[in-house]
């Protein structure tokens, strides 16, 4: 018994090898191992990215042409509360109070309705970028996570939050 576990212990040792050396880099033709680091000019430059951040909007593809707003979508606003109650409620409450994550309350008053749908659907862009939400992730200490929300949903949530802000 205990010779059988030796061997397969050795013949296991090169597997583990193998599978544990990392990807530094990968063998080609010629058995040489290719670079997978990226080469200084294709590097982004985090300042280049923070200059083209627009915190009114946002980071995503919502702005004043396709996020339009009037008077409050009571049908929508109640969708939006469903979704909220399932997806959004474990860390945020309506009020002000703070959970995991802020409350809600005075939200859709502090931000515009196409940045809140940004937000909702592309958190770690918005995390990444904005100064406002980097500051209130050190408060949290807990990221956002993409909820995979449909725009519709998106949509129907910051209607919700209108009507919690008091949007007739």
């Amino acid at each position: 018994m205990r010779k059988t576990s030796l061997v397969a212990l050795l013949l296991a040792m090169p597997l583990f090898y193998v599978a544990c050396s990392g990807d530094e880099g990968k063998k080609t033709e010629n058995n040489e191992i290719a670079s997978t680091e990226v080469a200084p000019e294709e590097k982004i430059d985090a300042s280049e990215n923070l200059e083209a951040y627009d915190p009114a909007r946002g980071e995503g593809k919502f702005d004043e042409s396709n996020v339009k707003v009037g008077a409050l979508d009571a049908g929508m606003a109640s969708k939006g509360k469903s979704i909220s109650e399932t997806k959004c409620f474990s860390c945020h409450k309506a009020s002000d109070e703070l959970l995991v994550g802020p409350g809600w309350k005075g939200v859709s008053e502090r931000h515009t309705p196409y940045w809140l749908m940004n937000f909702i659907t592309n958190p770690d862009a918005m995390l990444d970028k904005d100064p406002k939400l980097q500051e209130q992730l050190e408060i949290c200490l807990v990221r956002m996570p993409d909820q995979n929300l449909e725009e519709t949903e998106a949509r129907e949530i910051v209607e919700y939050m209108r009507q919690n802000d008091g949007v007739k």
